[in-house]
Formats: C-alpha cells, sequence, structure tokens
C-alpha cells in the first residue's frame, strides 16, 4: 500500500511539471520570424565596426540574373527606423500593388550619429555640448568607399541608390546632395536640422548646387509643423526646409527634380513614416512593371 502511494505522488508531480514545461517552453513547430539578415563591415575609415540590417526582397536567389536598387536608410537599427521602412517596402512591393522596385534595403546601425551626421561648427556652445561632433566626412567616406562597394561586391545591388535621412540623418544627406551628389540618384530628406551651424549649409546651398548634377537626381523633401529648432537662435524647421526647396529647385542644372511635401498633421516625432510612404509614392508615380 505504501509503494502505491509513493508510486501515485511521484506520478503526480511528473504530470505537473511536465505540464510546466509545456506552458513555458515553445511548441515543436514554432520558428523565429526572419526579416533579414545581419551583417557587419569592418570600417577604416571609421575605425570602427558597423552593424548592417539587410532586407532582401521576396524572390531574391543569388543564383538569378536579377539585380536589385539599394536603399541606404541612416538610423537604420531594428529599434530606429529599419523594421517599419522595411515593412513600407515589403507592402508597396506586393504584387497586386507594384508601386516601387523590388528592392535592397541596407539599414546602417546607429552608434553616435552627432559624430556621423554633422560637420564642423563654428558655435562654441554647440562644440562643448556636444564634444563628439564634426566627423560628417568620415561616415561620408565611409558610404562612398566602403559600404557602396561592399554591397555591390556581396549582394546583388544595381545601379540605382537612394538614401533615406530623417533630423541630423536629414542634415547628412543634404550635405552629400551639395558635395557628393552623384554617390545616390534619389534623396529622401526628411525634417533636416539645417539650423546646424546657424545654417552654414543652407547658406552655401547655391554655390554648391551650381552645375553640380551630372546624373538624373530625385529629391524628396518632407517636413511637418516642427517649429523652433532646438537651439536659442531664431530659426524655424518648415522655413529652413522650405527655403532648401526652393534653392533645390532654382538650380541651373536640369538633371535635378525637387518635391516639396509639407505634413502639418506630423512632427518631428512622428513625420518620418508618412513621409516615406509620400515619397515613395511620389518618386515612383505609376506602378512599377519592369524589375531591372
Amino acid at each position: 500500500m505504501r509503494t502505491v502511494v509513493t508510486c501515485f505522488i511521484l506520478l503526480f508531480f511528473i504530470t505537473i511539471a511536465y505540464a510546466q514545461k509545456r506552458k513555458t517552453s515553445p511548441t515543436d513547430n514554432s520558428k523565429p520570424f526572419v526579416l533579414g539578415v545581419i551583417d557587419e563591415i569592418q570600417s577604416r575609415e571609421l575605425a570602427e565596426k558597423r552593424i548592417l540590417n539587410i532586407y532582401l526582397p521576396e524572390g531574391y536567389n543569388k543564383n538569378d540574373t536579377l539585380t536589385y536598387p539599394v536603399t541606404y536608410l541612416l538610423d537604420g537599427s531594428a529599434d530606429e527606423d529599419f523594421i517599419h521602412v522595411v515593412g513600407l517596402f515589403q507592402f508597396l512591393t506586393f504584387e497586386w500593388i507594384h508601386r516601387v522596385p523590388k528592392s535592397i534595403v541596407v539599414g546602417i546601425a546607429t552608434v553616435d550619429r552627432r559624430r556621423d551626421f554633422t560637420f564642423s561648427t563654428t558655435i562654441e556652445k554647440d562644440r562643448k555640448k556636444y564634444p563628439t561632433t564634426g566627423h560628417s566626412d568620415k561616415f561620408i567616406s565611409f558610404l562612398e568607399k566602403e559600404l557602396q562597394p561592399f554591397i555591390e561586391k556581396k549582394y546583388k545591388a544595381n545601379s540605382a541608390k537612394t538614401i533615406i535621412g530623417q533630423s541630423l540623418g536629414g542634415l547628412l544627406a543634404t550635405e552629400i546632395l551639395f558635395k557628393k551628389p552623384t554617390l545616390f540618384n534619389k534623396y529622401i530628406i526628411i525634417s533636416p536640422s539645417l539650423w546646424w551651424d546657424n545654417g552654414s549649409l543652407l547658406n552655401q546651398a547655391s554655390s554648391l548646387l551650381l552645375d553640380s548634377f551630372s546624373q538624373k537626381t530625385e529629391v524628396y523633401l518632407g517636413v511637418g509643423k516642427e517649429g523652433l529648432t532646438p537651439t536659442d537662435l531664431p530659426r524655424v524647421m518648415e522655413v529652413d526646409a522650405n527655403l532648401l526647396a526652393e534653392k533645390i529647385k532654382s538650380s541651373k542644372s536640369k538633371s535635378v527634380t525637387c518635391f516639396f511635401d509639407y505634413l502639418p498633421q506630423e512632427d518631428h516625432a512622428t513625420i518620418m513614416h508618412q513621409a516615406v510612404f509620400n515619397a515613395l509614392r511620389i518618386l515612383y508615380p505609376a506602378p512599377y512593371t519592369n524589375q531591372k
């Protein structure tokens, strides 16, 4: 009798343990949900390793002959803009929509955006407040000499290249547009922080843009209802963005087209997703039918 009771108690606890294990452990057929691949590149220009989040479109096959446009996304960490921007590309390439070409999206994970996205400033207060700033030249060299060649060698990229940048990322994209315009064919510039260095980049726009576009270039410039810039200087972000659009449109080059988009229902925190969606609709105005 004592043996039977002992066996019953032992069986009871084994059953409880198994039931708890079933509750806390994943089922045998569960799988991770994979959105892309994580890659990395060792940069000499930046003297550090950089993480890349990469979305490969549906049907991507390294063994076929298809090649794809590449979109380079600044602030491209998983907890920044990578996931929701990739969602827009995936949605807009559904076969019943065909708004944009199937594309590779390269999210560049952030390390120090003030260091990477800003040029040197003459404002002493900002130099002291943000001591790592002022090295956008190195980041631009990284994009040109290391990242683009890396992507073009390892992935099935074609010559169509887009950059997306918001806030300080928009400042960097604007600097590239002025100084190295052929690095990208399309620029999606959102709420650019043109207040940096008291608007010096904006003030140089006319001379920097003069005959600088040797290839067809399209620029989407989006800004929300954002108000005063985060400095003591009396600058308004919407005004600066509008001035930038006017300067680009007045360029003597016939190769550049600029689209200005004011989104009064969005602010600096909320504008990114809607602006990227608008940009893709504007830059690809008709259903896209031919994969290059």
